[in-house]
């Protein structure tokens, strides 16, 4: 397979850990977002929509938006499994998925964020007010979810990591990249900590990338 991605896109990053989480080995294309990689024409022959990820098939087959890829790895790869077994659970992680993946990455993502910049004269600190109240918004909803969950484990459902955790990971990335301060959000935190101590996301993290720029 080959996954064509960003060192630091949200969506590459939850892909990776996805990946690494099945302990599937993929072939790294980066796609550099900085010099606009993504628009020219030998990538929107892979990707219509000119997005990453896309991961590509060993057949040739390529799977766009990664929503649809990660269902696709667990109905083609289904141990470990990325969703619990149950119904209810499954909904209940889904929705915390679906917190970042539909509400907050979506208005904070590179395509909107240069509209905010060429469009509408934005500065970085407004880029990072904009970005701190959408991330905000949802974390407020997912710790008081998690504080509520006494069940919850290590993890944002049980002590396995899991769908949820895929989508959480990159996005408090992304907060604190835009100078977010996570110290209001204790479960958030521990999650994310959690995680760090797994291969399978401290491998996948845009700083372990081969496309990420080299630490003086």
């Amino acid at each position: 397979m080959k996954l064509y991605n960003f060192f630091r896109s949200g969506t590459s990053h939850r892909l990776r850990i996805a990946l690494n989480l099945k302990g599937l080995s993929y072939d790294y294309v980066a796609v550099d977002l900085r010099t606009e990689a993504h628009l020219q024409d030998s990538f929107k022959a892979i990707n219509p929509q000119q997005l990453v990820p896309a991961l590509a098939l060993d057949d040739g087959e390529v799977l766009i938006q990664s929503p649809a890829i990660i269902e696709w790895l667990e109905e083609r790869h289904p141990t470990p499994p990325l969703l619990p077994a149950g119904a209810e659970d499954r909904a209940r992680v889904r929705a915390l998925a679906a917190i970042i993946g539909c509400d907050i990455h979506p208005i904070n993502n590179r395509r909107i964020l240069e509209t905010l910049r060429r469009q509408f004269g934005c500065d970085d600190t407004a880029i990072n007010a904009w970005c701190g109240t959408w991330i905000g918004a949802g974390f407020d909803a997912i710790e008081a979810l998690l504080s509520a969950d006494t069940r919850r484990g290590r993890f944002c459902f049980g002590n396995t990591p899991g769908l949820a955790d895929v989508y959480l990971v990159p996005q408090v990335e992304s907060a604190r990249r835009f100078g977010v301060e996570m110290s209001r959000w204790p479960h958030i935190v521990a999650v994310d900590r959690a995680c760090a101590e797994l291969p399978a996301f401290a491998d996948a993290a845009p700083a372990r990338q081969v496309d990420a720029p080299a630490r003086p």
